[in-house]
Formats: structure tokens, sequence, C-alpha cells
């Protein structure tokens, strides 16, 4: 349940083409303390003057999909952290929301629980970040620093622009420099443990190949000679000692 305590409870702009599924999880939201405006039609989402302080976004919609959606949200102004909550989960799809400037990227069949949660952090994020606390938890291993409650990474000082999921997954390999991590603990970081995705028992792997991948390319737009992260063959990836 999010606490509103000390702000006006957050609002939440969600969009989606199942007209069940947004009454559905809008009464989850609100019930979780989320002030909710819901469009089953994209355009009208964007022709709306509602504003929220966090966007949630189907793919694929009729007329205009999720992502150009997102692209004409960012044309008109609004700057508010938006994640997809969507039926997909292959990696290209996710790798392009990211891309494209979205926060965070859930697959539908996780629990509200879950996709709640994961809201609250993108608002808490969003919010740290526009008001900075002059006291924040980070934690320094060699040239990486992670302010833990913002969830923010910096390279040599110079900040990485990962969403949320990339942040725990480089947070996690961080706390265990020089030990191996598995696809399968690296996997359960984003996403419930015991999940399966992709084809056969360990399809995930394919998922957690494309989330290393953008992670290391971000790490290589501030620092062209990045090394830091390992792979260890048939098993997962390390991130290395003294990096």
């Amino acid at each position: 349940m999010l606490d509103t305590a000390d702000a006006a409870p957050p609002a939440v702009v969600l969009v989606d083409d199942d007209t069940l599924f947004l009454k559905t999880f809008g009464a989850n939201l609100e019930r979780a303390g989320y002030r909710v405006s819901a469009f089953d039609d994209p355009a009208a989402a964007l022709q709306s003057e509602r504003r929220g302080d966090a966007y949630i976004l189907d793919w694929h919609m009729p007329r205009m999909d999720g992502l150009e959606l997102l692209n004409r949200l960012r044309g008109s102004g609004v700057t508010a952290p938006i994640m997809f909550l969507t039926s997909l989960n292959q990696p290209l799809f996710e790798e392009m929301a990211l891309e494209h400037g979205a926060v965070e990227f859930v697959e539908k069949t996780r629990s509200p629980a879950v996709i709640i949660k994961r809201l609250e952090l993108v608002i808490t994020g969003a919010r740290q970040r526009e008001r900075p606390s002059p006291v924040s938890n980070t934690i320094d291993v060699g040239r990486l620093s992670l302010k833990t409650e913002a969830k923010r990474a910096h390279w040599d000082g110079r900040e990485v622009g990962l969403s949320l999921g990339e942040f725990e997954v480089v947070a996690l390999l961080a706390s265990k420099t020089g030990i191996d991590v598995s696809y399968r603990e690296i996997y359960n970081t984003v996403q419930t443990e015991g999940f399966i995705a992709g084809q056969g028992a360990e399809g995930y792997r394919t998922n957690v190949r494309a989330l290393i991948k953008r992670i290391r390319r971000k790490f290589t737009e501030v620092d062209a000679h990045f090394a830091a992260l390992e792979n260890y063959p048939g098993f997962g990836y390390r991130w290395r000692q003294g990096a």
C-alpha cells in the first residue's frame, strides 16, 4: 500500500484497449492509494489535459501502439516516468521500450502486488530525482557508485542511465564482486522467482543476455573501455574484482 501521508496521492494515467483490464487493474491501483485516469483509446489519452506522476501503457493497441504513444507523449512535453504493462515477453520489445525512454517493462502475468510495487519504485525514484536529498545511501565498488534510494548509478562520477530493473541487476552483481552469479539468480531479480520465459525450461537465459547487453552498452556509452561485466559461459555473469 502506497504511503501518501506526506504527499498528495500520485496520479497515474493508465492506457489499455482492454476495458475489463482497465476496470480491474484501475481498481487495484485506487485501493493502493493512487488517483487513476484510465483510457481505452491512446489518442484520447494523448489529447487529455489530465497529467500523471506516471504513465502505464499497453503495447498492442489499435490505431496507435504503446511505443508511438510514448514518443508522442514525450513530444507533447510529458516528462513523467512511463512504464509498459504488456503480455509481450520477447526481449526485443523490452529493449525497444527502454531505448525509447520507458523506465520499466513489466509483463501482465505478474501479480498486481508486484506491478504496483514496481510503480511505487518508479514514482519514488522520479520524485527523489526532482527533490534530491542531502543524505543518500551510497554503495561504492571501485569506479562504480550506486545510490540505493534514488536507484541511480554512476561510473567514474558520470551517471549511467539504467532502468530500475537494470539498476537492481548491477547492484546484485556488484554486491558479489568477483563471484559468478547464475542466469537464474539474475533473472529472479527482475521477475518472480521460478518464472519461466522464452522457449524451453531455460528460455529465460535469452532475456538475461539481452538485459546484460543493454547494461554493457549503457556503461560503454559513458566509458568506451568499460570491462567490469564478465560472462561465465553456460552459467552467468560476474562483476570483475578491482574494476
